[in-house]
Formats: C-alpha cells, sequence, structure tokens
C-alpha cells in the first residue's frame, strides 16, 4: 500500500469534497427514506395485493435482511474493485428494482423486488461512508462529515413519512418506489465528475465461499424467525437455525485462516468496537420495530389518513435530527459511553410512554414517546458508527463501514421481526378470548391474523358487525403494542449498563493522549484510524 506523505496527512478537503459530501448524501437519504416509507403504504398494498401475515412480514423487512447480508461482501467489493464504480452500479440496479417494485402485481413479485432493491442498497451503503473516510483526512473534518451523514439518514427519516402521505394521498402505493428512480440518475450523472475513486491496490481476490457461507449463515436464520412469527417453533424452524449456526461457525473459522479475509474478524478483539456495534444492532432493532407499530396505530387505530400519520410523525423525526447535530458537540467533553448511555435511559422513558398508550386520548402520549426515543437513539448512531469506522485501518474502509451498516440495517429487520413476533402473539392472545356478537367466525377467524386483515375483513361486513369487530382488534393491537414497549424499556436499560462498563474509558472526541483500550493495550496497538492515517491514494 502505499504510504501518504506528512503533506496529505495534513490535507483538508476542499470545495470539490465538500460537494462531493453533497452528491453522497442522496443515496443516504434515499436508503432511510425507503426503509421508513413503506411502513405507511402497508395498510395500502394490504388491501391491493393481500398479503397473509406472514407475506406482510416479508415484504416490510425482506429490504433489510437482504441489505445486511450483502453489507459485507459490498464492503470487500468496493475495496477492491473501486469504491466510487461499486456506488455507480448499485445506483442504477437500484432504479431498476424500484420500478419492479412500484408495479408488483403480486405479494411474492414485491418481496422479490424488495430483496433486489435489498441487494442493491447493499452497493450504496458500504461505498458512501468509505468514500467520506477517504476523502476527508483531516480528524476535525471527518468527524463534520460523518456528522452530517448521520444527519443525512435522520433527514430521509423525517421526510419519508411526509413524502410517502403525499404520494398515498394523490396515487397508488407503488409511487413510493419511484421516488428513488431521479435520486439515483442524479447520482449517476454527477458522480463521475465529483467523486473520486479509491481502491487497493494489493488486496486479494474476493473470497467467494466467504460469500456463500456469509448467506448461508443469514438466511436460514432469517427463515427460522419468520416462520416462527407465523406458525411457531417446530422442525422448519429448528433446522434452520441449526443451519445457520453451523454454516456461521464455518465461516468464521474461513476468516481467521484467510490472509485477505471478506470480514477482518480481528477488530472484534477491541472490546469497546464489539460493544459499538452490539448497542447499534440492538438499539436500532428495538427502534425500528417499534415503528412498525406507531404507525399502525397512527393509521389503523386513530384512522388517519397517510399524510397526516406522516405529519404526526415529523417532531420525533425533526427530534432525531437536532440529536444528530447536537451529539459530536457534547461527545466533545463528555466520554461517549455516558453519553450513549443516558440517551438509551431518555429513549427508555420513551418506550415507557409508549407502554401507556390507551384505546382513548394515547395520540399525545405516544406521540411524546417517540420523540423522546429518536432522540435517545440518535448519539448511538452518531457515536456507534464513529468508533467501528475510526478503528479500522483506511484499506478497510469499506468492510468496517459494512459492519457498521450491518449492524444498522440487521438490528431494524431483527427488530420489526422480533417485536412483530411479540406484538403479533399478544394481538392473537387478546383476539382469542371472545367471539363479538354478529360477527361471522369466518371473519373473525381471518381478524385474529393482524389488525390489517381486520381492517379488511371489517370493510366486508354491515356497520354494526363491522364496528365490533374494529373495536376487539383495536383492543387488542393496543394490548400488543404495550407489551413491545415494555419489553424495549428493559432491554435499552440492559444496554445502557453495557455502554456504562465498556465505553466509559473511551475519551471525549479528540481527548488529547492515547487512552488504554479495555483490553489493556493502548489504542496506538489497535488498527489505525482512517483520519489520522489518511486513505488510501487515488486509482
Amino acid at each position: 500500500m502505499a504510504t501518504s506523505s506528512s503533506a496529505e496527512l495534513n490535507q483538508r478537503a476542499g470545495p470539490r469534497e465538500w460537494i462531493g459530501l453533497g452528491v453522497l448524501a442522496l443515496p443516504t437519504i434515499l436508503l432511510s427514506l425507503d426503509a421508513t416509507v413503506l411502513y405507511l403504504a402497508t395498510p395500502h398494498l394490504g388491501a391491493d395485493l393481500r398479503p397473509d401475515s406472514n407475506q406482510q412480514l416479508w415484504i416490510v423487512d425482506i429490504y433489510g435482511f437482504m441489505i445486511a447480508g450483502f453489507l459485507p461482501t459490498m464492503g470487500a467489493l468496493g475495496d477492491r474493485i473501486g469504491r466510487r464504480r461499486l456506488l455507480m452500479i448499485g445506483a442504477a440496479a437500484f432504479a431498476a428494482a424500484s420500478v419492479v417494485a412500484a408495479y408488483a402485481p403480486s405479494p411474492e413479485v414485491l418481496i422479490a423486488a424488495r430483496a433486489l432493491l435489498g441487494v442493491a442498497g447493499a452497493t450504496l451503503m458500504p461505498s458512501t461512508l468509505a468514500l467520506i473516510s477517504n476523502m476527508f483526512r483531516d480528524p476535525q473534518q471527518r468527524g463534520t462529515a460523518i456528522g452530517i451523514w448521520v444527519a443525512c439518514f435522520s433527514v430521509g427519516i423525517a421526510i419519508g413519512p411526509i413524502a410517502g402521505g403525499l404520494l398515498l394521498e394523490a396515487f397508488w402505493w407503488g409511487s413510493v418506489f419511484l421516488l428513488g428512480i431521479p435520486v439515483m440518475v442524479v447520482l449517476l450523472a454527477t458522480a463521475p465528475t465529483l467523486l473520486p475513486e479509491y481502491r487497493q491496490p494489493q488486496t486479494g481476490r474476493l473470497d467467494f465461499a466467504s460469500v456463500l457461507l456469509s448467506l448461508g449463515a443469514v438466511l436460514p436464520v432469517v427463515y427460522a424467525v419468520k416462520e416462527f412469527a407465523d406458525d411457531g417453533f417446530g422442525l422448519p424452524v429448528a433446522s434452520a437455525l441449526v443451519i445457520g449456526i453451523l454454516l456461521g461457525v464455518v465461516f468464521v473459522q474461513r476468516q481467521n485462516r484467510l490472509a485477505d479475509p471478506l470480514l477482518d474478524l480481528s477488530l472484534f478483539r477491541q472490546r469497546s468496537f464489539s460493544a459499538a456495534l452490539a448497542i447499534l444492532l440492538l438499539g436500532l432493532g428495538i427502534m425500528g420495530g417499534t415503528y412498525l407499530f406507531v404507525t399502525q396505530y397512527l393509521q389503523l387505530i386513530e384512522g388517519l389518513s397517510p399524510m397526516a400519520a406522516g405529519l404526526w410523525l415529523l417532531p420525533s423525526a425533526l427530534a432525531l435530527i437536532v440529536a444528530s447535530s447536537v451529539t459530536p458537540l457534547i461527545a466533545r467533553r463528555i466520554s461517549p459511553g455516558y453519553v450513549v448511555a443516558g440517551a438509551l435511559m431518555l429513549s427508555g422513558l420513551g418506550y415507557l410512554m409508549i407502554s401507556q398508550v390507551g384505546s382513548s386520548s394515547g395520540l399525545p402520549l405516544l406521540v411524546a414517546g417517540f420523540v423522546l426515543v429518536y432522540t435517545g437513539t440518535s448519539p448511538t448512531m452518531v457515536l456507534g458508527t464513529d468508533l467501528v469506522v475510526g478503528a479500522a485501518p483506511p484499506e478497510k474502509a469499506g468492510s468496517a463501514s459494512a459492519m457498521s451498516e450491518s449492524a444498522m440495517e440487521f438490528g431494524i429487520a431483527f427488530g420489526v421481526a422480533l417485536l412483530g413476533l411479540v406484538g403479533t402473539t399478544v394481538y392473537r392472545s387478546e383476539m382469542g378470548r371472545s367471539l363479538p356478537a354478529n360477527v361471522p367466525t369466518t371473519a373473525y377467524d381471518t381478524a385474529r391474523e393482524s389488525v390489517v386483515a381486520a381492517h379488511g375483513e371489517a370493510a366486508r361486513l354491515s356497520p354494526g358487525p363491522a364496528e365490533a369487530l374494529l373495536e376487539s382488534a383495536r383492543d387488542a393491537f393496543i394490548a400488543g403494542m404495550n407489551v413491545v414497549g415494555w419489553v424495549s424499556l428493559v432491554a435499552v436499560a440492559l444496554l445502557a449498563c453495557v455502554a456504562l462498563k465498556i465505553l466509559r474509558h473511551v475519551p471525549p472526541i479528540g481527548a488529547g493522549p492515547e487512552p488504554m483500550d479495555d483490553a489493556g493495550g493502548t489504542l496506538a496497538d489497535a488498527p489505525a484510524d482512517p483520519a489520522r492515517e489518511g486513505g488510501p491514494a487515488p486509482a
């Protein structure tokens, strides 16, 4: 690898790099927008395509699972073929898959299109963060750029419900997928001029056996979670779990033997790195699972239009943007461990409020609680990303970025699946207590699948039985959401303890001498920080 001169190490980014950061903001905003906009469209596509409960869950979170499954591969691939090149390939593929999703005629086609969107998204995400670490070599500028990157993620979350609401008010549900096409066209037109190319000339070939093993470890576990949520524990679930775990063990052993592994497991020797990844995984997962219930509550329980639901979600998204901007300033004076722990406890207060939402007058309490959830989650995203990416050497910037974003995406997807399972279990239990008067048994049995199914059945009944069915479904859904709030509170409290125990020794950002790491050595013994060592030479 070429050695950077001291002049290169101290080189500050100029106008081209900052304009390039604006180009990188486009896919970042889009990917976060695409992850949230579908929640508002779920009731509409449910009425049109009529997916069953299992298909509905697959439609929502197959996108995140595929991103998480392919991120390690795409991060390593970008290090080899060029991060800008991979970014442009992903942009073209994302635009094509968006068209397929928008006009999907069946749940199966939509699930396949969402899977393709996830694979394309996996090419975009590590490329953006890795290019930022290469373009901004000055530590202060790099910190600012990463803060902007996280803020752009928050902007996508903020405008997703609004944009989705506007489109759903005027067009059909598939229009939400067409948002990505103009964004990707702009990216493809400007990237060759404004973004430099970075790749490592002395890397080995991509190990396809590792690629297959990583997918083989992830996908059976995903299948097991889905089948368990729909049919409970059985032989297919147990078999899939065993296969996933065994292939995961083989994957880890292979990475430890390879000279140029797909995933650099040596980074996990740093306890702070591992703790940051775990907090990203679980913290974002809890938030993502709760988000699904919040959006369904707004539309299916409160009866709000998509646009109105998006506006009620705007305060929490704005809180996320503000917190993303303020967190780096606070972390310059206070250890990231204390900042993350305090923020997690703040989000825990929000989950407590959600656990108290009732069937009447619950909207203000729900919105206020979700504002606290988003505010407390933001420091986890900002500081967790900085800790993970900063631990990697320059030539592994793509792989480190992939690990950080894998934790976030995989966490959100698993959060939707696992908390969805919790809420669905409570819902079905509550719905199984008694049959409302004058409601046909067949309609009630279908309504027990989900609150979306209950609304579909109510639309076919006369007003009296329809209202009785919806009242039972509303009460059951709220009971499930309350339990999800309690489970989330306990989980973030445990995460706060982990942050205090493991990350409290991490010094404030930009603080003086090198501290001792959790394993007893200095951070100078750890892999180099790309901001301090400089990025690789341009291709």
